[in-house]
Parts: structure tokens; sequence; C-alpha cells
């Protein structure tokens, strides 16, 4: 049953303005790293504020884990598997999808981004310019960072000269992309700089172990959400002075999960569950609620282009996959809000280089409810890419070291496994009581029922939805060339002596294994 909001109620939500809007999307942080979550070592009050004065979501997810494939779900609505090359990590953009923010600049809004917009990639106009995906960018005032990984970028004080280009009274659409918490990291920092200790941690994911370097690695994670989040503050902090803040919609979240091993680029709970919070203190509803409903990055746009009163059939922009999100934001309940909003697909292809032919790991997924199932379609693949070029699709990393140096220790093995290792063709998951997804359910006969129906109502939606892997065409993916030349081809190029380690870039030259172990061909 789907709950109707009364037409009174609607009609006193929409101001005589079309609203501002403000999206801030932390690169590389997991669910439930943010304050409001109850993560006490990482300290995020401008997301806690964002959280106690408007929606905060439990349950949202990134339908393909990754910077760009995650990216351009968010500027499409559609899920990656729809967007031809753009499903793809690094790929041209293909110039048939219109995006949200070329569409509120059309209908008068001023639009703008600073930091990481649509990335990586190659967006170009029909005639070869640029095409900023995010809006023009402003990238004008720098600051001195508290690390030197961090991005000198003064997002704030963009912000503020974005604003002050407009004409007045004028709506305004920004992308805040902050480049943190993206690898890599001053080691050490969260400790030396953020007063952390290792003690804070209160919980480490079962697929590592617990070490000391492991510890400072995640307290070098928090201390650049702090970075995000400080921007985030000033940003808030702006608008309010300039009496703008009411009718501003801020979304609150990050790209794909924390560039850790068997988190970033995967399709498991850690890697696609993500921090989500809503405020907008003119439209919103009850604030201060928390809700369960299963919503997906591709629910961004549609809820963009509704709020700025236009009709998605008239925009240009292909058929969303999403659904505007104003049937939760518009209503005063806490909980599960829409009963239908019980699910989210996810998938991938290629992300990064790591693979014989520049191939990728294809796998298709679904949440519902307690449980997760996916399709690996490639199983005799690498997950995570070859060891000979280093697991390239895993950033290199304190954690990353560890476990490489330590596979052979008696004991550890199975993090090895866990991490980097191959995988069945299905698995499954109760993600409630495993969220590490380490148990795996696909042939337990228990599940065999639950299971199949899970994978007949995957593909009835990839079907749906004009998935080409559905369709016998997912090689498709594996043929789209990578868009950085310098490093395409890479395992070929490596393997054939042209190229070298560091040509790979973000991952250390010791993750790449001369001779792998006999026990990883198992």
């Amino acid at each position: 049953m789907l709950f109707l909001v009364p037409t009174k109620f609607l009609l006193a939500q929409v101001a005589s303005d079309r609203p501002n809007i403000l999206i801030a999307i932390a690169d590389d942080a997991s669910y439930p790293h943010m304050g409001a979550y109850g993560t006490e070592w990482v300290q995020t009050p401008a997301f806690d504020r964002v959280a106690g004065q408007g929606v905060l979501f439990n349950r949202a997810y990134v339908p393909n884990p990754k910077c760009a494939p995650s990216r351009a779900i968010i500027l499409t609505g559609r899920n990656s598997w729809q967007l031809e090359e753009a499903a793809n990590h690094v790929p041209f953009f293909p110039q048939k999808f219109k995006v949200y923010t070329e569409v509120l600049a059309e209908h008068g809004y001023h639009v703008g981004h600073t930091g990481k917009g649509w990335a990586p990639g190659v967006a170009e106009t029909a005639d070869g310019a640029p095409r900023h995906l995010a809006g023009p960018p402003y990238e004008q005032h720098r600051t001195t960072p508290p690390t030197p990984a961090i991005s000198d970028n003064d997002y704030a004080a963009n912000f503020e000269a974005f604003l002050q280009e407009r004409t007045t009274d004028q709506p305004f659409a920004f992308w805040y992309g902050s480049t943190e918490p993206h690898r890599r990291y001053e080691y050490g920092s969260g400790i030396e700089k953020g007063g952390k200790q290792h003690s804070d941690i209160d919980d480490i994911p079962d697929f590592w172990p617990d070490s000391d370097s492991i510890r400072t690695d995640m307290l070098d994670y928090a201390f650049e959400i702090e970075h995000f989040d400080r921007h985030l503050g000033r940003m808030l902090a702006a608008l309010e002075e300039r009496g703008e803040l009411d009718n501003t919609i801020v979304v609150v979240t990050a790209d794909n999960g924390m560039p850790f091993p068997r988190v970033k680029g995967q399709t498991y709970e850690h890697s696609a569950h993500m921090p989500l919070a809503v405020m907008w203190p003119e439209g919103i509803a009850n604030p201060g609620r928390v809700v369960e409903d299963v919503v997906s990055f591709a629910d961004f746009a549609p809820t963009f282009i509704e709020l700025a009163g236009l009709n998605w059939e008239k925009t240009g922009m292909h058929p969303a996959a999403g659904r505007s999100l104003t049937d939760i934001l518009y209503f005063n309940q806490q909980g599960q809000v829409n009963p239908a909003r019980d699910h989210v697909l996810l998938g991938k292809e290629r992300h990064d280089i790591a693979r014989p032919y520049d191939w990728g790991y294809p796998v298709r997924g679904i949440i519902r409810g307690d449980m997760l199932y996916l399709k690996n379609f490639e199983p005799d693949r690498w997950p995570v890419g070859n060891p000979e070029t280093g697991y390239l699709n895993t950033d290199g990393s304190p954690t990353k070291t560890y476990l490489l140096d330590h596979r052979t220790t008696p004991g550890m093995y199975h993090f090895w496994d866990w991490n980097f290792g191959q995988r069945p063709a299905e698995e499954l998951y109760n993600i409630a009581k495993d969220p590490d997804c380490l148990h795996n359910l696909a042939e337990d006969p228990a599940y065999g029922q639950m299971k199949e129906s899970l994978k007949t109502e995957l593909y009835r939606k990839l079907k749906q939805q004009g998935d080409p892997r559905m369709f016998g065409r997912g090689y498709i993916f594996d043929a789209y060339r990578y868009a950085h030349e310098q490093t395409r081809w890479f395992y070929q190029r490596y393997m054939n002596g042209k190229a070298n380690k560091e040509d790979a870039g973000w991952v250390n030259e010791s993750d790449f294994e001369e001779e792998p172990l006999s026990v990883q061909k198992q």
C-alpha cells in the first residue's frame, strides 16, 4: 500500500520560489561512519545537524559502488547498466544521456560545482568541448590543508563565490564533491593531528585482522571525513547568514564505500550501503525523523527535477529507474514510510584496469529485506584484479599491505581469501545478521527457495530495464574503451614489459605478486 499525501499538505509544502539544491558528496565513505549513526570515532557535527533537522536514512544504497558509475547514477536517475559506457569506471560518458544539472540550468537555475564532479572519465559535447556534468567548476579559492594528502581546495569559499555570481532571487543547484576521504592519507594523521586513539574504534569488520596499522588507517580515514564535514558546516553557515537555508534542500551522502579491501568497488553491504541525510526546513514534514525505506542513488535526480517544478518526460532525459523521495520528505512518519520501497538492485562491470584485455568483473544483485543475493557472471576472473598486477580494484593502503604481507602467516590465509580471492557464481547473505557478508548461504538447502525467488526477481527487473547482460550482450561492457590512454591495456603492457608498476596508480609496488601462491588457484 502506498501512503498518499493530502493535496492540502502538499500545497503547503511548495514554496513560492523553487528550492535551492545543495548536494554534498564525500569521496569513499561507508555507512555508518557519521556521528548521527552512533559512530563515535568520527566527528561530523554538520552531517548530524542535517540529520537532526531533516531526515536520516538508514537504508540508502548506491547501485554501483565506484566513483564514476555512482556519480553517473546520481546525475541521470538511471542504473549503471542502463548507461552504456557510463556503467564502467573511467569511461567516455555518452553524449545521449542528459543530466539533471543541464536541465536545471535550462530552466533558470544557477548551477555549479566544486571539487570532484562526475569523475574519473571523459565527458565532451558534440563539438568536443568539455562537458561539466556537475555544473561549471568553481575552484579559484585555495587553502592550506591539514595534511599534504588532503586537497587544498577551499570548498566552502568556492561555494560562496558561486553564490555571489547569482542573479538576485535565482535558485541554485550546487554540487560539493570533496576528494576526501579518498586515498592517499598521511599515515598517523588521525592520531597526531586529529587527537584520536586506537581504542576509539569499537568495531573492526571481521574480514580484517585487528592490528595497530589497520586501526591507524581507519583513524586517518575518519580524519578526512571530518575535513569534508567542516566544509559542509561552513556552507550551511553561509546559507544561514544569507537567510537562504530554509529554502535549500541539502542532501549529504558519499559516492561509494570506504577505500579499503573488500569494500570500495565491491558489491557487498559495506560497499553499497551509504550514509544519507536530507534537510529542507521549508519542505520536510516532522524533521528529526529516521526512516527505514530502501532508497537508491537513482532517486536523487527525480527528486530534484520534481522539486524544480518540472515534468521528467519533458526534460529530454532518458526514463528514470529511480523515483522522487518526496513521498518520504512530505510525509511525517518515521520508520518505513512507503512499503513499496523495499528493495534495491546492485551491479558492476569494469572498474579499474586490473585484468587481461581490460575485462571487468560483472555482477548483478538485489537487496530485499534482510537478504542480499549476488550473481557473479565470470567467477573464473579475479574479483579485485589479478595478483600479478597488484589487485588494482583495491586501492593501495596500510590495510591492504598488511593483508598481503600476512597471506602466508599460519591462521591468516582466510583474510587474504575474503579480501582478494576468487568467488563462487552465486552469493547469498543475511545482511542483518551478517553485515560483513562472510557466511554465504547460496548453497544452503534451507535458503534454496529464497535464493531462486531473489534471482528470478532480479533477472525480471533487469530485463525490464534493458540490461544488455540479460540479453546475451554483456560483452559490450568489456568492449567499451577505458578512457585514460596512459593506463588503457595496462595488464598486457605490464606483462610484456612495456609498463611499470608505478604506471598503474593508486596501488603500492608491493601489491604486485611476482609469483602468486598455488593456494590462490584453489
